[in-house]
């Protein structure tokens, strides 16, 4: 599959949007403080949460995750069914997110952008892989360790229940790239996991 002019642009426009920091300009409107210097240092809900309250961090995630959720539904609409535009696009918001060219490319972790992204998609798959993820926040209570493995399962779960039914890779590539992303950005979190420092939802390292 080529890509065009219009592919071309919708994948800077799906970067230019990914990079649009919701978390920091929330912690700003709210708090008048830089959130880069509070808490985990984090752009995303669950540090607003943490430090800004539970309705400044619902936003951020509601707002993140509709950055990635538009992207999608945009470029599939702008591209004529070229999944490797789609699938680009997937990536680019992501890519946005984490490395946000409005804040010195210093951002997120991409866990709420590629949520939006997956609900567009594949919503079944998404749905189970929410699943896992509840899951695995309800018995250890590590946000991370959550985000980190759904973000896996939704890319077993589209294979299962979308690529299989002959869907475009592209897609399935797409997912697979962000959840790689979302794992490299958690590195710090993988390093307090195996030394027993990690911060336990909400906030206690009990």
């Amino acid at each position: 599959m080529a890509i065009d002019w219009t592919g071309i642009i919708l994948l800077i426009l799906s970067y230019l949007l990914g990079s649009v920091p919701f978390g920091y300009l929330i912690v700003r409107w709210m708090k008048g403080v830089d959130i880069r210097r509070i808490g985990s240092g984090n752009i995303g809900a669950t540090n607003v949460m943490r430090t800004s309250g539970r309705w400044g961090g619902i936003l951020t995630l509601l707002l993140d995750g509709a950055k990635g959720y538009l992207t999608v539904w945009t470029a599939e609409r702008f591209v004529e069914g070229n999944q490797l535009v789609v699938g680009l696009a997937a990536v680019a918001v992501v890519l946005g997110h984490v490395f946000p060219v409005f804040l010195k490319f210093r951002g997120g972790k991409g866990v709420a952008t590629a949520a939006g992204v997956f609900l567009k998609l594949g919503p079944l798959s998404l749905l189970a892989s929410l699943a896992v993820f509840v899951i695995l926040v309800a018995v250890w209570r590590f946000i991370s360790l959550g985000s980190m493995v759904s973000a896996c399962a939704f890319c077993f779960m589209y294979f299962l229940l979308d690529y299989r039914r002959g869907h475009s890779i592209w897609p399935l590539m797409a997912s697979v790239v962000c959840a790689c992303l979302i794992i490299i950005r958690h590195k710090e979190n993988i390093q307090r996991l195996v030394a027993g420092t990690e911060n336990r939802f909400p906030g206690s390292r009990k």
